[in-house]
């Protein structure tokens, strides 16, 4: 689904993200740049650049793509039933541009709520904490820390 608000951001995603954002693909497993990475700052729609979750509330799940026990603000993301392969799942999406971002799942760590937020990494842009500053950020670094 395009957003006209977006469309300029949207002609620049690559094929896959284009794929992933736009027509609710999933990145192979294991393949995306976020996958086995952690480093200190937020992660944000890539689309429209709203934040979407923290370093701080990612582990490593184990499942080939970036995991988040929360996102940093629960109204930036839109859950939606997703009965597609024959499984019932709970589709994710940005509030904002309407990104497909992932999957929510049950199975996440208990002491933090239990939920896992399966998220594509071709969706995301991170931003280091030491840059959220200089990119309009700041507000959030509370999140990180």
């Amino acid at each position: 689904m395009t957003n006209n608000k977006y469309e300029d951001k949207i002609k620049a995603l690559t094929p896959e993200q284009f794929h992933v954002t736009q027509e609710s693909g999933t990145e192979r497993a294991y393949t995306g740049e976020y996958d086995d990475f952690y480093e200190k700052g937020i992660y944000v729609d890539i689309v429209s650049g709203k934040p979407l979750f923290s370093s701080a509330t990612k582990y490593d799940a184990g499942c080939g793509w970036p995991s988040f026990s929360k996102p940093i603000q629960e109204e930036s993301v839109v859950e939606l039933a997703d009965l597609t392969y024959g499984m019932v799942r709970t589709e994710v999406r940005s509030e904002d541009a309407d990104t497909h971002l992932g999957h929510v799942f049950n199975d996440g760590p208990q002491d933090q709520g239990g939920l896992r937020y399966c998220i594509n990494s071709a969706s995301l842009k991170f931003i280091p904490f030491d840059q959220m500053d200089e990119l309009g950020y700041a507000d959030f670094k509370g999140h990180v820390e």
